[in-house]
């Protein structure tokens, strides 16, 4: 089985493809195979470089997904497995619209025409957000809420699922649109994501630094951890396409919390000291984005396929907080 991983140079891509690598097999539609390559494609190179130093089954295709030698090399490859990461972050989609639809449907569309060249339709998964839903008040939804984005982002999103729905039914691909909740807690710097500060109050006192918090304490979020993140894509990918009854799109389970708890949390865990870091620095753009997102989701459907959340945000936290000692 080979494999393409777009995106490859984030964490969540970056995971997957150094996880992919160690294990050298995965389940995909619901046959287990041995993986013989990966092709790792994002813009920036460091990554994929050191990927591919690391990793013999690892190669790097860097530039932008949509461009003539990338998707020439994707026909070459003929992926059975594909992982689209690649996309503009919510903030940057809205201050960016032209941006945002390139990258987010034009690159996918790009994509998804060369997959259709393919001898055979490889597994899709696309990485999706529950963005594609919006909330009058940031309330509790369910995953049968109708999706009604209100933000470029969650708007290029759903009608990638949309795409990706139809291309499945064609037969093209085998399509699956995940739903991700907010990751937390992202490693590395902050991004253009209007979530970002969801990593940011709890990664950077935990590091020693000051951390701005641009939204009120009652403000609640639907949080999966990065390795709740990566074991999604996994799953995903085994699922036999039939289990999907035709519904691509999968919400997927998360944690929901509210902003005050996740910081009460962290000064019962971490210590009073380290709480006091995060400083409030109200953003009225940026909380008109992430208050537009539902603040729970109820998700049987994806309970019923096998998808699991994390047990609760204390166990996320402890989890992050694991990490970073055993990188010590």
């Amino acid at each position: 089985m080979r494999v393409l991983v777009t995106g490859a140079g984030g964490f969540l891509g970056r995971q997957f493809v150094e996880e992919l690598a160690r294990r050298g097999r995965l389940t995909v539609n619901g046959a287990d195979v041995p993986v013989s390559s990966i092709l790792a494609c994002d813009l920036a190179a460091e990554p994929l470089t050191q990927l591919a130093d690391t990793y013999n089954s690892v190669r790097a295709l860097v530039g932008p997904v949509d461009s003539e030698e990338t998707l020439a090399a994707i026909a070459a490859e003929a992926p059975g497995l594909v992982v689209h990461l690649a996309a503009v972050v919510s903030s940057a989609a809205e201050a960016d619209f032209t941006l945002g639809m390139q990258v987010n449907l034009g690159a996918t569309l790009a994509l998804i025409e060369t997959l259709r060249g393919l001898p055979e339709p490889p597994v899709l998964l696309f990485a999706s957000s529950v963005a594609v839903f919006s909330c009058a008040a940031n309330e509790i939804i369910t995953d049968r809420t109708q999706p009604e984005p209100r933000s470029s982002y969650g708007a290029q999103k759903l009608m990638g699922e949309i795409l990706i729905r139809d291309v499945s039914r064609k037969g093209f691909v085998l399509g699956r649109s995940l739903r991700f909740p907010t990751i937390a807690v992202r490693p590395g710097k902050p991004n253009k994501a209007a979530s970002s500060f969801a990593s940011g109050i709890l990664r950077e006192p935990l590091a020693g630094l000051p951390a701005d918090l641009p939204v009120g304490p009652d403000l609640r979020l639907h949080l999966a951890s990065p390795d709740s993140a990566r074991s999604a894509l996994f799953h995903a990918a085994g699922l036999r396409q039939d289990v999907l009854e035709g519904e691509t799109s999968i919400t997927l389970p998360g944690v929901s919390v509210t902003v005050g708890e996740m910081l009460a949390t962290l000064s019962n865990v971490a210590g009073e000291e380290v709480a006091s870091r995060v400083r409030s620095a109200p953003d009225a753009s940026i909380e008109a984005i992430v208050a537009s997102w539902p603040g729970g989701i109820e998700t049987p459907r994806a309970l019923a396929l096998g998808f699991t959340p994390d047990a609760n945000f204390e166990a996320l936290l402890r989890a992050h907080m694991q990490t970073l000692s055993e990188a010590a």
